[in-house]
Parts: C-alpha cells; structure tokens; sequence
C-alpha cells in the first residue's frame, strides 16, 4: 500500500492516522471520565486530567497533520458502488464537524485552562498560557468544552455507525478503503 490514495484505497498515511486519532480520542475520553469518577484531591484525578491535556493537544497535532496530508494525498477513493447524493452530502458535513470537533476542542480546553491561570504540560514542556486569567470566562469555555465534549460521543459514534451500516447492510466498500491492508 502506499502512501497516497488509489482509487479504490486510501493511502497508508491517511489510514494510520486516522486510527491514531481514533486512539488519541478514545484515550481522552477515558482520561477525563477516570479523572471525573477519582477523589477530588487524588494523585490520581490529577494525573488523569493531565493525560486528559496531553492527549487533548495531541489529537490538535495530529488534526494539523491530518489536514496536511489530506490536501496532499489525492483525491479521496470512490465508493463502490457509488451512494446517493443525500449520503454524499452528509458524508462531506460529517467529516467537516469531525474535522471541526478535532480542531477547536483542543484549542477551547487551552484556552479554558490558559483562563483558569494553570500552567499546561505537553509531555514534559511548559506551553504558554493562550489568555490571561479569567474566572469567569474560565467557567464559560469549561462549560462550553463539556457540552461539545458530549455532543463529540455523538458525533464519533454515528460516524462509526454509519461505517458499519455502509459495511455490513449497503455493502460497499466504505469502511474497507480505510481498514489496514492485509498481507
């Protein structure tokens, strides 16, 4: 497989970070419900929410990359048999709200914990704070980071659903130009 797309695969650059995003998210996920069920106080709350920061910015890297790749990588592999026009058009919306999602939380939760005044590590390195602090604006940007960060369980699950659906019911090749290659 090579790294730029046919026209009936993607690339093995595209296909791996794809997966490593799926990774990164699900470990975020996992990071802030572990930090959110630990004692307050805890070594442990702590260091969930810190590996909840580090993966956060982490999936912000490696969206920057993935948009890199994505414009230099070629045209996108056709589905086959070809969809509907409905399902293209919300095909495009989904991966613009995944891509949209992928992009601004991360930056919402640096900006929330830039207002709350506290310092951000990124595996050992101090980042600048974005902001100065702001209690209030704090309270706002972490609310707003919580309910978009619900609305992401949604939003990942239906795209993983409709993967499936176009899999296993349709029966194209959806899914399949994004899984691995076999040897």
């Amino acid at each position: 497989m090579g790294l730029k797309n046919t026209a009936d695969r993607y690339g093995s650059v595209p296909i791996w970070m794809h997966w490593l995003m799926a990774l990164l998210l699900i470990g975020v996920y996992v990071a802030i419900n572990l930090h959110d069920a630990a004692p307050k106080g805890s070594a442990f709350r702590a260091e969930m929410k810190l590996w909840h920061f580090m993966l956060g910015l982490s999936v912000l890297a490696l969206v920057i990359a993935r948009v890199v790749v994505r414009v230099s990588s070629g045209t996108a592999p056709k589905i086959t048999p070809p969809i509907p026009a409905w399902q293209h058009v919300m095909a495009k919306l989904m991966h613009l709200a995944l891509y949209l999602f992928m992009l601004g939380m991360p930056i919402l939760g640096w900006l929330a914990v830039s207002a709350k005044g506290s310092p951000i590590t990124f595996y050992g390195f101090q980042l600048p704070l974005l902001i100065g602090p702001d209690k209030a604006l704090y309270d706002y940007l972490k609310e707003i980071h919580g309910l978009i960060g619900t609305a992401g369980y949604y939003l990942i699950g239906l795209h993983a659903a409709a993967a499936l659906i176009h899999h296993y019911f349709i029966k194209d090749n959806t899914l399949g130009r994004m899984l691995p290659a076999r040897r």
